[in-house]
């Protein structure tokens, strides 16, 4: 690596050390799947407090004095928090928004809940959209557009699955067949999808055995391929990316949908003081890999694909959403890409593809400049050449002139001249 493009990581990393990564994330999933106590595990101190309030907040309980309003459904209720983490010892900081969104999941009707997250999503975007309109800029103007959704799953073992499916079955008149996602679950994805980054988790995966956690995560893929929904499939090109990133990449793809184990609590294990849950049978780790995918999924947040959800959320999301505001303006109606969007034709292969495309064109870019830059050392070089060209032709004229003339040049005396010298010391 070249000392100018070391120079500029050096720079690159002071700036965002002082400035510190803006990165949003957004946690979605029925009540008791988990959200709370992983949002705390994942700041490593407690953020979100009960019923997805701000940790040392107060908790408001819904008054049912008016026994008129006692059977309506209080809804989903938006609560972003913001924290600042230090990701390593050189003191780089990331300001985490967390988007949390109790009462999802909770209505036996959640139409509503659907249309206040997208909502939500898309409101961000909107204020994307009029900050650039502006003619003068809001230097204190933040983005607070959502980057990741962890759609936490419900964990569900074997006997209750079984249970559900065959009383789905009988409902529905159809052959017996096991499936890993409600039709909440399916619903919710490939709405928020065309928005947002969308990464299924399962939530309290300790309640569930070895076998009964591989089932539910072959099935749930299974629904997720069968659905055709564009969730972040960590992308990655054989072809064009170095191995660690492919090899770092599949292996990351293997774990979905992750298996969370989230706990607050520090107890000591062989000498060690870990973060675990304790059982009468034994001790899950919540950062031991064999137990649990929280490492994989906090490593690639907030290390290795942060910036590679940003991007995506910038260059492909919010241009898409950016491309059908403006043409519902100019037509008045929807336009056929929006069509296809909120139809939810962005299969996981399309949005790797997109991906793709969007670091072939980010290369582009780079070596365009490289190739400015390499032109433009050339023509400095070649123009230094021919000055030095001019001015050795300067000199031998010079020289020629001075020969001709007789005149020996300063400081300098020929062979002729001491000759002639020593013959008339003589």
């Amino acid at each position: 690596m070249s000392s100018a493009n070391m120079s500029a990581m050096k720079l690159r990393r002071k700036k965002n050390v002082k400035k510190g990564i803006q990165f949003c994330l957004m946690v979605c999933g029925a009540s008791g799947t988990g959200r709370t106590t992983f949002v705390n595990t994942l700041c490593g101190r407690p953020v979100l407090g009960p019923h997805g309030s701000a940790a040392g907040a107060s908790t408001s309980y819904r008054d049912y004095d008016d026994p008129s309003t006692a059977h309506e459904e209080e809804g989903v209720k938006i609560k972003p928090v913001t924290v600042e983490l230090e990701l390593d010892e050189e003191g780089t900081r990331v300001s985490l928004t967390i988007v949390d969104t109790p009462g999802f999941g909770d209505a036996i009707d959640n139409e509503a809940a659907f249309g206040e997250i997208s909502t939500y999503l898309e409101r961000q975007y909107d204020d994307i959209l009029a900050e650039e309109s502006r003619i003068k800029r809001n230097p204190r103007f933040r983005d607070n557009r959502v980057h990741v959704l962890l759609y936490f799953v419900q964990p569900t073992g074997k006997e209750t699955s079984t249970q559900l499916t065959d009383l789905a079955t009988r409902l529905a008149g159809c052959n017996s067949s096991s499936h890993g996602l409600r039709e909440l679950d399916i619903e919710l994805m490939r709405r928020l999808s065309p928005r947002v980054n969308v990464i299924p988790v399962i939530g309290k995966a300790d309640s569930l055995t070895p076998l009964e956690l591989a089932e539910s995560k072959k099935l749930i893929m299974e629904d997720i391929e069968h659905y055709r929904i564009p969730v972040y499939n960590f992308p990655y090109d054989i072809e064009e990316d170095d191995e660690d990133t492919v090899e770092e990449n599949a292996e990351l793809r293997g774990l979905m949908p992750f298996a969370i184990v989230g706990s607050e609590d520090v107890i000591e294990v062989d000498g060690r003081q870990v973060r675990a849950r304790t059982y009468p049978w034994g001790t899950v780790e919540v950062d031991n890999p064999r137990h649990s995918d929280f490492l994989a999924i906090r490593s690639a947040l907030l290390h290795s694909h942060l910036a590679d959800l940003k991007e995506i959320t910038h260059d492909f999301l919010y241009e898409n959403y950016r491309t059908e505001k403006l043409s519902k303006s100019v037509t008045g109606g929807p336009d056929s890409s929006s069509q296809d969007v909120e139809a939810g034709s962005l299969d996981p292969q399309s949005l790797a593809s997109q991906s793709v495309r969007l670091k072939e064109e980010q290369l582009r870019r780079e070596e365009e400049k490289l190739r400015e830059i390499e032109l433009k050392v050339q023509r400095e070089i070649n123009e230094k050449r021919q000055e030095l060209l001019a001015r050795e032709s300067q000199l031998k004229e010079l020289e020629s002139r001075m020969v001709r003339e007789g005149t020996p040049r300063e400081g300098v005396s020929t062979i002729g001249d001491e000759e002639s010298e020593a013959g008339a010391a003589a």
